[in-house]
């Protein structure tokens, strides 16, 4: 979705605010808001959320701070958490990478009267057990078995789950619903490959030699991703694996997709997540108002057929 139809929409909304008394409602612009993420610096991933929280800080008037641990660490994290709540801004946005470390941090931020909207990682079960308003992001388990599905489709029966990420819950989700899709025990078929580059070549490449009758690859993001895409060409093979698809876009998933090394790419809208966790914040503190439900902006799938429509934005705002 292109940046500008999420921008009037919200600003249209805001515009048709009921008067009260004669008069619009109050505008307190200035509002200081916190966004922490789990990642590590070197996940580029997140430079479509960071590019979503500048939009809404113009279209809003606010200042949102993006924070997080630069080596990806939780108990740096829940300190982060900690250090934001201390400075009592009007809201704190945190995706839900580990319950057990967050949920400590976060709940005290809340019971100092400060929102919480929680994002990307995590389930929405988990975000209404912390009290928090509601959960923006894609259900990771249905993901994985909507990519499971399309795989069984093109005859994958063995599979590797190149996951990145492992000791996020919402990772293993993702291999257990691929599994799952597949109609097959995810057993040992989930690799945790780290996220240097050299690292996740090097592992992948080990499985894959290892196990020579794997037909079918889930990756997680581009962390994991980029380097099985070099991998592939490296030793090209990628004809013989029947379906290859990756969470998430960058360019290099995209060019994967657009020569047929990738089948396809599971796109979550992270745009969305930034954009509309600020928004409804906001709207939260100035006029009390918070949509009933969760949003669910995944997952949706981009494949050579559609990549024309979103690779021009993939990086910055898809």
């Amino acid at each position: 979705m292109k940046t500008g139809i999420v921008r009037r929409l919200f600003l249209g909304a805001a515009l048709a605010l009921p008067m009260l008394g004669g008069a619009a409602v109050a505008q307190a612009d200035g509002e200081h808001f916190v966004f922490v993420s789990h990642s590590p610096d070197s996940d580029s991933w997140w430079n479509v959320i960071k590019n979503s929280l500048k939009d809404a800080e113009k279209d809003f008037g606010v200042k949102v701070d993006f924070r997080n641990p630069p080596n990806g660490d939780l108990a740096d994290m829940a300190r982060i958490i900690e250090q934001a709540t201390a400075q009592k801004p009007a809201g704190i946005i945190s995706t839900i990478a580990d319950y057990s470390v967050l949920e400590g941090p976060l709940k005290a931020a809340m019971a100092k009267g400060i929102p919480v909207i929680t994002v990307n990682s995590g389930t929405a079960a988990e975000s209404k057990k912390l009290g928090a308003l509601m959960h923006i992001g894609q259900p990771e388990y249905d993901a994985g078995k909507g990519a499971g599905e399309r795989a069984k489709a093109a005859g994958v029966t063995k599979f590797l789950c190149v996951n990145h990420y492992i000791t996020n819950n919402a990772s293993v989700e993702r291999c257990q619903g691929y599994a799952d899709g597949l109609g097959v025990k995810l057993g040992d078929q989930m690799v945790d490959s780290g996220m240097d580059p050299t690292d996740v070549y090097n592992r992948v490449k080990a499985y894959l030699t290892s196990h020579p009758d794997t037909d079918g690859i889930l990756t997680l993001g581009p962390n994991s991703a980029d380097p099985v895409i070099k991998l592939l060409k490296d030793t090209k093979s990628a004809s013989k694996y029947k379906s290859f698809i990756s969470f998430d876009l960058d360019a290099d998933i995209s060019n994967a997709i657009k020569d047929g090394t990738m089948e396809s790419a599971i796109d979550q809208q992270p745009y969305l997540q930034g954009y509309l966790s600020v928004a409804f914040l906001v709207k939260y503190v100035r006029l009390g108002v918070i949509p009933a439900n969760n949003v669910n902006t995944g997952p949706g799938f981009v494949t050579k057929a559609n990549i024309g429509l979103v690779e021009k934005y993939a990086g910055e705002y898809r």
